[in-house]
């Protein structure tokens, strides 16, 4: 039998297996980094486009941050109208009460006592005047007592004062009260 050497033709078959496990490989690191790169750029798109759907949100948040704002400076402004109206109503409403009372406090005036300072704060009412003596401060606090519009008066201080000319022995008195201002009911006050 002739003998027939196989060896180189295996050999062959080797390197030529060995050249395409080689290609095959190569293919694959070249396949497996181009699916990584269109990965990438997929995902980079994908981050780029959410990017630009929050800076999008980011900006119409900060115009409605300033829609905000004018409508909290609009609400402060309604408010300070509110009571600024508010403010004139009472003072409409008491425009007559004064008038009464200064009416109230003539009338309640004694002959002999004259006011020299009338202050009003709140329903508190602090006069200052002079007055012969002090039976018409009493008078005075009696009339204030009964009438309508005035209550609780009280006595702060009463001081005798001499006349400024010698020739005259005339003594008057200084007096401080204070007086709560009322409203009469509807019997009083006709």
């Amino acid at each position: 039998m002739a003998r027939i050497n196989l060896l180189p033709w295996r050999e062959q078959l080797r390197e030529e297996r060995k050249k395409r496990f080689l290609l095959a490989l190569a293919g694959v690191v070249v396949g497996g980094i181009g699916i990584i790169l269109l990965a990438d750029q997929y995902y980079s798109h994908a981050i780029d486009q959410q990017n630009a759907r929050n800076a999008y949100i980011q900006k119409e948040i900060a115009v409605l941050d300033e829609r905000i704002k004018q409508i909290s400076e609009l609400k402060a402004r309604r408010k300070q109208l509110v009571e600024r109206m508010k403010i004139i109503q009472d003072l409409q409403a008491n425009r007559p009460i004064i008038g009464h009372l200064f009416d109230q406090l003539a009338r309640t005036l004694p002959d002999g006592v004259y006011f020299t300072d009338v202050k009003m704060i709140d329903k508190t009412i602090a006069v200052t005047g002079t007055a012969e003596n002090n039976n018409r401060v009493s008078d005075l606090m009696r009339n204030m007592e009964a009438s309508p519009w005035l209550a609780a008066p009280s006595l702060t201080e009463v001081k005798a004062r001499q006349a400024a000319d010698p020739q005259q022995t005339q003594q008057s008195n200084n007096f401080q009260l204070s007086v709560r201002q009322t409203l009469p009911n509807e019997e009083n006050a006709k």
